[in-house]
């Protein structure tokens, strides 16, 4: 039996197969308690530390989700719905509060539904703290083993070993899902999207091919050895990589890494990169109550600032809303926050909050002496790129704007009137370009960052780029996958910003093929009809005998 999926992470993991604890019952006839609402704030505190222990002794993306989870465990909104039902055993209480709040997120759709995962995740921690039960999630393996599950929440998929853990296959998930995003940050081959992945009687090995999302139960050991060393000598290529990023003849392509503190700048520094494409800033002040002041902005930006040395460093502005919300920059209830007011839209209603902001992003640049790029989320319009490149520029520093909408996409060339750069953000443009959710596992055929329909818009964006001579780079999850990365740099890209752990992989691959190969890649890939069939195509248009392909 072969099963299929999306691939996410390349690479190839044989194991034992593996699956998530059962996550906890709750019992029928559980007791009433009188104080329900203190029993829920103990249990929900001590599940929120938990996570909050394990963000911080992580980094990068996975640092982010769990951090936000942990929010969720103490989140007033749901305190409030546990409490509405008093009546009720605290367990049972937990799960009829989580149940209207999936019902709200699933409403919201977009970036809101993507939450739903984290929610029930949290009321089964919550629930088992509440009934005395261990912790729920994945019993570490002691032996190499390949995750098979429905699907997996941030704070299980955080917490694997890439050592143990060796390749992840999904039922349900998308290329931007949080657990795609954090395998990626770790390195483990993942597939997800797999309809018929077999999470109830599953066999006792199992393949997983990230880079072709192949899903092999009980694989033939001559052919499992034979990919596996294939793929060993690949990742060997990929680790003597040491950079600059160029073809095989010399075109160069940017290199970058995506951050979002000092920890994570530091460590990616530690790889070849050639600067940090894409700095989140947000996601320094996810557990703030108050605007951090001016000078509190400035030093959390000079550190990551400094950590990167000669190389440039492009700051993106506070992406706040949605799926990343800060208290001091709440926008209230919306109908669908993924189309509300996020990213560069909030400083319609607070303009003073931008500009603090990049104040602070100036002061920090005058201290480091760091060559600081600023670009701004969620542009749509002219008007919002001219009024920021004139911002920018009043304080020496270099403008630009991501491109996650269609309109900007369309745009890109009167945009380049004002600006000097743009970096594409291919997670958000697929999701409004195919109006899909990105958490939405029968739409992850359309938010597959191989879509030919998101390639042509890419190919839109990299023209303009090119007539106007300006740097057009890509910072979403499709940079870090290494054949893509030879299908952006074909057309036009000059810039490829993704995770740290990826970066090798990306280089290598550029390395081991010329600009005419990319050129032709990007060619085959923009004339399929699919996502398969254009990674089918490119893999040809790429194919060498060389380990780095």
């Amino acid at each position: 039996m072969r099963c299929t999926g999306t691939p996410v992470v390349p690479g190839i993991g044989v194991g034992v197969v593996v699956t998530p604890a059962p996550r906890p019952t709750v019992p029928a006839d559980e007791p009433t308690r009188p104080d329900l609402a203190e029993a829920f704030a103990a249990a929900s505190t001590v599940v929120a530390e938990r996570l909050t222990a394990r963000a911080s002794a992580a980094s990068g993306a996975a640092s982010e989700v769990l951090s936000a989870t942990a929010a969720l465990a103490t989140d007033r909104g749901l305190a409030a719905l546990v409490a509405k039902h008093a009546d009720r055993g605290p367990a049972t209480a937990v799960t009829a509060a989580v149940e209207e709040l999936e019902a709200m997120f699933t409403a919201a759709g977009g970036l809101m539904a993507e939450r739903v995962t984290d929610l029930r995740d949290v009321r089964d921690r919550v629930v088992a703290e509440l009934l005395g039960l261990p912790e729920p999630g994945i019993v570490p393996p002691t032996e190499p083993s390949v995750l098979f599950a429905d699907d997996l929440a941030p704070a299980d998929t955080a917490g694997l070993d890439p050592e143990l853990v060796v390749g992840i296959a999904c039922r349900l998930g998308g290329t931007t899902s949080h657990t795609a995003i954090i395998a990626r940050q770790l390195g483990i081959p993942c597939v997800v999207g797999v309809a018929d992945l077999p999470v109830e009687d599953v066999p006792a090995r199992a393949l997983v091919d990230g880079g072709t999302g192949e899903v092999l139960p009980d694989p033939d050991p001559v052919e499992a050895t034979r990919r596996v060393e294939h793929d060993e000598a690949r990742r060997a290529a990929s680790a003597d990589w040491a950079g600059p990023g160029a073809t095989a003849d010399g075109t160069p392509v940017q290199v970058l890494a995506n951050v979002q503190d000092a920890a994570g700048a530091e460590r990616a520094a530690a790889e070849p990169v050639e600067g940090f494409g894409l700095y989140r800033t947000e996601l320094s002040f996810l557990d703030r109550g108050s605007e951090p002041t001016v000078e509190e902005q400035t030093d959390v930006y000079a550190k990551v600032l400094q950590a990167a040395g000669e190389h440039k460093v492009v700051v993106r502005t506070l992406d706040a809303g949605s799926d990343k919300p800060l208290a001091f920059a709440d926008m209230g209830t919306e109908p669908n926050p993924a189309l509300g007011v996020r990213g560069l839209r909030v400083a319609r209603r607070m303009p003073e909050l931008l500009e603090r902001q990049l104040e602070a992003i100036a002061a920090a640049a005058e201290r480091t002496g760091t060559e600081t790029w600023v670009m701004a989320p969620m542009v749509s319009v002219l008007s919002e790129a001219a009024d920021f490149a004139a911002k920018v520029r009043a304080l020496g520093l270099t403008p630009g704007v991501m491109i996650e909408t269609p309109s900007a996409a369309l745009l890109t060339d009167r945009l380049l009137e004002h600006l000097d750069f743009v970096s594409v953000g291919t997670n958000d443009l697929s999701q409004y370009a195919f109006a899909a959710d990105r958490m939405a596992a029968d739409l992850g055929d359309l938010t597959d960052p191989w879509q030919p329909g998101l390639l042509r818009l890419v190919e839109i964006i990299a023209t303009a780029g090119q007539e106007a001579d300006k740097p057009v780079g890509v910072c979403g999850e499709a940079a870090a996958d290494p054949q893509l990365a030879c299908v952006l740099a074909g057309l036009g890209v000059t810039s490829l910003s993704c995770a740290a752990t990826a970066v090798r992989a990306v280089g290598a691959q550029l390395g081991a093929v010329t600009m005419d190969q990319c050129r032709e890649a990007a060619r085959v890939a923009l004339a399929a009809d699919d996502p398969a069939a254009a990674r089918e195509a490119v893999g040809a248009a790429l194919s060498s005998d060389s380990p780095g392909i």
